[in-house]
């Protein structure tokens, strides 16, 4: 929520996405939580479509302003490579496979 906190420019096309954007990217990572140690289905599968949609409108903001994209970057939804012994549960973290992409094509 810090993020949101700028300092005005005077050009509020540019202010909107400012603020907007760490808004959005703070849903991201209340969506992030719920993946990996939310347990109700329901609210995971919502997650997943927050996380799919505040990163498409982040984009949006970011190109409609003629900023750069970041680098692509593993979904946020994928484990991520754990040290041996870790007790972060790496299942909660994987996609349902309802959601993956048919990779045999």
């Amino acid at each position: 929520m810090a993020g949101m906190a700028v300092k005005s420019t005077g050009d509020i096309d540019a202010d909107f996405a400012a603020m907007m954007i760490p808004h959005h990217q703070g849903a991201i990572e209340m969506a992030l939580a719920e993946l990996r140690y939310g347990k109700n289905e329901q609210l995971r599968r919502i997650a997943q479509e927050i996380i799919v949609e505040q990163q498409q409108e982040i984009a949006a903001m970011r190109l409609a302003l003629g900023q750069a994209l970041p680098p692509s970057t593993p979904a946020p939804t994928q484990p991520q490579a754990e040290p041996s012994g870790s007790r972060t549960p790496s299942a909660s973290m994987q996609m349902p496979e309802n959601m993956k992409m048919d990779q045999s094509r």
